[in-house]
């Protein structure tokens, strides 16, 4: 499964086997059963996982209980609490498979370790940081700017094989939408 990841690495930058086995060598396998908390709000979020198989949600539950899910990740995406990761500070976020999951976690001691000493690491990691942060403009202008309507059509584009994997409500939560208006915006 290690395949996924050098995939996905070299979607960006080339490795010989000998760099991909040192890189390798800084990630640890984990798996997950469903309904398995990842990372739990409250508590330390050390790792940054690459999911092999599976599928996860991170979310933020607000005071009055409701549930705001910021991001799914199946096979080939990357999930954490990125300020707890790169902060060192205590989740926000929490995060739980909906799928039993395997997924290749890095710590941020390592990653740091792992840049320091290749550098094709290091601008890999800058580049998937960088797609992130321009996903998550995108997220939130889709959230401020379009309709419930336009939102569902742009994930169904962007995520055509989640829609299968995902119930109506975790959709209509990701969309900021209720489950009415899902099943009927789906509906047309």
């Amino acid at each position: 499964m290690e395949h996924l990841l050098r995939q996905q690495i070299e979607k960006i930058v080339k490795l010989t086997d000998d760099e991909f086995t040192f890189a390798l060598s800084h990630f640890t396998p984990r798996q997950f059963k469903k309904h398995q908390y990842v990372v739990q709000a409250g508590n330390a979020a050390p790792n940054d996982y690459f999911v092999l198989e599976g599928l996860l949600k991170s979310f933020y539950l607000d005071e009055q209980g409701k549930m705001h899910i910021l991001q799914f990740a199946m096979e080939d995406w990357w999930i954490s609490d990125p300020q707890a990761y790169h902060n060192q500070t205590l989740a926000t976020l929490n995060i739980d498979c909906l799928e039993d999951t395997s997924t290749l976690y890095i710590s941020i001691d390592n990653r740091e370790k792992l840049c320091a000493d290749l550098k094709k690491m290091e601008y890999f990691f800058m580049k998937k940081t960088t797609a992130g942060y321009i996903a998550l403009q995108r997220r939130i202008l889709s959230l401020m700017s379009q309709k419930a309507d336009e939102r569902y059509q742009q994930f169904i584009n962007l995520y055509p094989s989640l829609l299968q994997r995902l119930s109506k409500t975790l959709v209509a939560s990701y969309l900021g939408i209720s489950r009415e208006t899902l099943s009927r915006i789906s509906a047309v």
